[in-house]
């Protein structure tokens, strides 16, 4: 099951709802039911849902196998509530921080890692989007770290770093989730009797490099890499054929021109499904 966008926290209760029913349904069948929980809030240091989601999701992620967090929801500081910047309101955000740190570098990353495992016991993490500076973090990349717990908890840490694509694109955070998903079952279906083990967690001897998990995020950013390059590619040219057209060729306004750019972001998926099925490029997960 995978569960993304949910802007409404009666919505994502009933989400939850459902998700922990299956759940209990396969408790016989421990490997039967995965749930990778996407907890959509925001990016960029401010909240695109209701601030009463928050919570709701602190109170699922402890069902879910996976969660798939970026680095604003992944520590959550509440800069845009009401009184941002009062000390007693920050105090008061502190509560509703999914790690309850803040991540300033790699060091900090790991303890929010940490955190998570070991408050919601959730087996599998992966925080997307993750812009820091480090010495092996080249200029105008990113990187996605990822970790499955062992047995008391305790992380098993990579990260992947890869090229920023200087482009607008929607729909990205939704691609990461759905490749994940499907490449997930595949690296755990390639271990044997990993399927039939409760959340697909590896033994504690598999090291942080040889995870499913690890695999996993390997192949689905090279194919989210090659797809974001060849749409960034198509983009200019996509752009010029709609305004091109005899509707827009009047002139545009600002909100028609938003509109556009935004259609001719849109990620090219099926005429590139190749880079979906088979990426040429590489990406090696590394220890943290």
């Amino acid at each position: 099951m995978l569960s993304g966008y949910v802007p409404g926290a009666e919505a994502l209760e009933a989400v939850g709802q459902i998700a922990q029913e299956l759940k209990g349904r396969a408790k016989e069948a421990p490997g039967s039911f995965f749930w990778v929980l996407d907890p959509v809030m925001g990016d960029n240091g401010n909240l695109y849902v209701a601030h009463d989601v928050v919570p709701v999701y602190r109170s699922l992620i402890s069902h879910a196998d996976l969660i798939l967090p970026n680095q604003f929801e992944a520590e959550y500081a509440c800069p845009d509530a009401p009184g941002a910047g009062n000390p007693v309101v920050m105090a008061n955000c502190t509560s509703r921080l999914l790690s309850e740190v803040k991540i300033e570098d790699m060091a900090s990353l790991g303890r929010a890692i940490q955190v998570m495992h070991e408050r919601y016991g959730i087996p599998h993490i992966v925080i997307t989007s993750v812009s820091l500076r480090h010495p092996d973090h080249p200029d105008a990349s990113l990187s996605v770290v990822g970790s499955t717990m062992t047995s008391d908890r305790r992380a098993r840490a990579f990260k992947i770093v890869f090229p920023a694509i200087d482009c607008y694109f929607s729909g990205t955070g939704d691609m990461f989730a759905a490749l994940t998903v499907v490449r997930m079952r595949e690296a755990v279906w390639n271990t044997p009797g990993l399927s039939a083990t409760e959340s697909w967690r590896s033994d504690d001897t598999v090291s942080a490099l040889d995870l499913p998990l690890a695999k996993a995020v390997e192949k689905v950013l090279a194919s989210m890499h090659e797809v974001l390059t060849k749409t960034c590619e198509a983009m200019d040219a996509s752009l010029r054929k709609r305004l091109s057209e005899p509707q827009v060729n009047g002139g545009v306004d600002d909100k028609k021109m938003k509109l556009l750019k935004s259609k001719a972001a849109e990620l090219k998926l099926v005429r590139h499904v190749d880079s979906i099925r088979s990426p040429k490029v590489q990406f090696h997960a590394v220890k943290v």
